[in-house]
């Protein structure tokens, strides 16, 4: 029987306590009430509109913006003195402080008034009047507010300073010396184009990560994360160290519905934490695997995170592309941890779970096999052309139908019939077969569905009350995005207006040819070309940059920034977009675990009860794989399945390579391969994987040959011992 069950409530304990951006002020019951409302009606918003048709641009835009800053006004506490529940009076209404209702109101109007004050948008910009600037200071300062709030100093500290360079340019030396621009120019700029506030970064959130987000709340709340988790148990857990395994496989599988480092860490973590520690691994290393293994929720497909769906935007690309190409580097990131638990677990002689604590497949499966229905049905309309945000409706919608229909106890023949009729209805109106009669047929089929679901008095996988929760819980998990959304717009404002993206590529390539012009003397010719070389030394530095900008700012916006200012001197050395792209992306991801501001370690560090620091340290090695597959890509872009001249040849030599420098190093890092390593063993292994990741044949059999000498001491002293 297993031990290893998700429990709603106490992950929902665990994001409080770990995730900063889930960390809502506690509420009087009116208040709580009046919240939880606006959060349900965002949700709905978000819902309805993907499936029925999105409003113009700018009012979609601006709708979602007042909802999520007028609820971080609500829900987020100026400071920790007012992050206690007061008594309601007229300075407190309903418990909160006037102010706040105040900032909210603000917000709103402010964040509204562009698409619904007036309709001359285009004859007011560049040429904005006094109340267009007064609305629009307002609506930035309480942006960074907003921001600074559910995500801390260090992003509304980049934008300040971004503006400021906007504002006071021809004090600056060198290339990034511009003539300066007025606030009102700024605030122009900022308020009423769509190369700021309401840029391609809020756009993205509300017309793509929301509905994510919220799908993988409610697939979660049917049991498809439970599903995946027995699966891992089953598949990894009875091998040495099996919790550990089970951590790598389970956060791979439910990764692929969180999108989110640390909402993967602490829903897997809450259950394979405690079962490591109790096998014998040490806290520091159990909090660290779980880390590692949750960083790759925002790298996995289908959902990966809001950066995924940004490189729709910005590439131009369809959604499956960006899905193929994640396949392969995923994959990679898993493997390279996975190894590492199994290298550490035979070296220590770790157990693997008992019987009695391994579930039945078979009898998951059974209980659960319809939660699978969502996912293909989400995942099929993604790679059949449909939108992202129609594909999520459909994702959603069939949540909703089989959590209604089905349970886990027993599924009656009039709930899977019921059940294959709503799918059929929903597929009659995302195909878009009935034209205008979709939303008619979509009203008339959930008012059938409220109405059979009270007569025929099914089992159901969740009540109504928990179904609107989940509402509420996927409108939480935007609030802190949707604000980094539109501070991030802040900062590709100032990008757009002064060009200093373009001056940045310049400097980064000026750096990396005189880095690479010095090591090109002492290196031998033979080894790496100047050009190749060059490339390398650009790498190093946007990768650095890339996990020190990650240390202080979310995933998402860290993408955005890198991607506007570092990426194009990447494309500009002949990297392909997608590659660069990817590059920043996953290095962005890396800052997860890495110390000093490592937030899925911190987490998992808490639920282990161990050292913060150390447990970081430990993730960033067990994650080190994927630090080494970006360069390989970049290098062998065949990697990602997608780029131009693919070829299976290549393909194959590269994924070789890449596989044996990452076994490689995961035995070398873990002191580890059939027995206990040598010094001189580890020294070769390491060689051995970094000639590996050199792109070609030739580099994959010099790294076969410097290794064979270890290889062959490992298997004589294995079987001499």
């Amino acid at each position: 029987m297993t031990t290893l069950t998700i429990d709603d409530k106490v992950v929902a304990e665990l994001e409080t306590k770990y995730d900063s951006e889930m960390r809502f002020r506690p509420m009087a019951n009116v208040a709580l009430t009046t919240v939880t409302f606006l959060l349900i009606t965002l949700s709905a918003f978000h819902y309805y509109t993907a499936g029925f048709g999105l409003l113009r641009e700018a009012t979609h835009r601006g709708v979602h913006l007042s909802f999520v800053l007028g609820l971080i006004f609500l829900v987020f506490a100026f400071n920790k003195k007012e992050g206690v529940q007061r008594v309601p009076s007229w300075h407190h209404p309903l418990g909160l402080p006037l102010y706040d209702w105040l900032f909210a109101l603000a917000a709103i109007a402010s964040a509204l008034y562009i698409p619904y004050v007036f309709d001359d948008l285009a004859f007011r910009i560049g040429n904005p009047d006094t109340m267009d600037v007064v609305m629009g200071t307002i609506l930035i300062v309480l942006l960074l507010e907003a921001t600074r709030r559910s995500m801390g100093w260090p992003l509304p500290i980049i934008a300040i300073s971004f503006m400021a360079y906007a504002m006071f340019g021809q004090s600056f030396p060198g290339l990034l010396k511009h003539a300066g621009a007025t606030w009102s120019q700024v605030v122009n700029h900022q308020y009423l184009t769509s190369q700021g506030v309401y840029g391609i970064a809020v756009g993205v959130v509300a017309t793509y990560v929301f509905h994510f987000v919220l799908f993988g709340v409610l697939a979660t709340r049917i049991g498809l994360g439970q599903l995946f988790l027995d699966v891992a148990s089953s598949v990894a857990g009875k091998y040495a160290g099996g919790p550990a395994k089970v951590s790598v496989f389970g956060s791979a599988m439910f990764g692929m519905l969180s999108g989110s480092s640390v909402a993967n860490a602490v829903t897997v973590g809450s259950l394979t934490i405690p079962a490591m520690i109790r096998v014998g691994y040490p806290r520091h290393f159990a909090g660290a695997v779980e880390a590692a293994a949750s960083t790759g929720g925002q790298i996995t497909p289908p959902i990966m995170g809001a950066a995924a769906f940004l490189m729709i935007e910005f590439l131009g690309l369809p959604y499956s592309t960006i899905v193929i190409a994640a396949i392969v580097p995923a994959f990679m990131h898993f493997f390279g941890v996975f190894w590492q638990v199994h290298f550490e677990a035979k070296r220590t002689g770790l157990r693997g779970l008992t019987a009695d604590e391994l579930p039945s497949v078979k009898e998951s499966f059974r209980k659960r096999w319809p939660t699978l229905i969502p996912l293909v049905l989400l995942v099929g309309t993604l790679m059949s052309g449909f939108t992202p945000y129609v594909s999520a409706f459909a994702g959603i919608t069939s949540c909703i139908i089989v959590g209604m229909t089905t349970s886990e106890k027993r599924n009656s023949a009039k709930g899977l019939t019921l059940m294959l009729v709503l799918h059929v209805v929903l597929a009659l109106v995302i195909s878009g077969e009935l034209e205008n009669y979709g939303v008619v047929l979509f009203g008339v089929a959930a008012v059938a569905f409220v109405a059979a679901i009270k007569v025929l008095d099914l089992p159901a996988r969740f009540t109504r009350a928990e179904l609107i929760d989940a509402f509420a819980t996927g409108a939480k998990y935007a609030l802190a995005v949707g604000a980094a959304a539109g501070t991030v717009g802040l900062v590709i404002g100032v990008v757009t207006m002064t060009g200093v993206g373009f001056k940045v590529s310049y400097i980064v390539n000026a750096a990396a040819g005189s880095m690479a012009d010095f090591l090109f003397t002492v290196l031998p010719a033979w080894l790496i070309g100047k050009q190749a070389l060059m490339l390398l030394c650009a790498l190093f530095m946007t990768g650095f940059v890339c996990i020190l900008m990650g240390c202080g700012i979310p995933t998402t916006a860290n993408y955005i920034i890198m991607v506007t200012v570092a990426a194009p001197a990447l494309v500009q050395m002949g990297v392909e977009p997608i590659v660069a792209h990817f590059f920043v992306f996953y290095y962005g991801v890396l800052a997860d675990i890495t110390p000093p501001v490592a937030l899925a370690a911190y987490a998992a560090a808490g639920m282990a009860n161990s050292d913060p620091f150390k447990t970081g340290n430990t993730a960033f090695r067990l994650g080190l794989g994927k630090a080494l597959v970006p360069f390989v890509f970049v290098f062998s872009p065949a990697l990602l399945l997608v780029t131009k001249g693919f070829t299976w040849g290549a393909f194959a030599v590269v994924f070789t390579a890449c596989i044996c420098s990452i076994l490689l190093l995961a035995a070398a890092l873990s002191r580890y391969l059939l027995v206990e390593m040598k010094a001189w063993e580890r020294a070769l292994a390491f060689a051995g994987a970094l000639i590996m990741i050199a792109p070609g044949l030739l580099m994959l059999a010099l790294g076969l040959v410097v290794v064979s000498p270890m290889l062959i001491s490992q298997v004589v002293r294995s079987r001499v011992r």
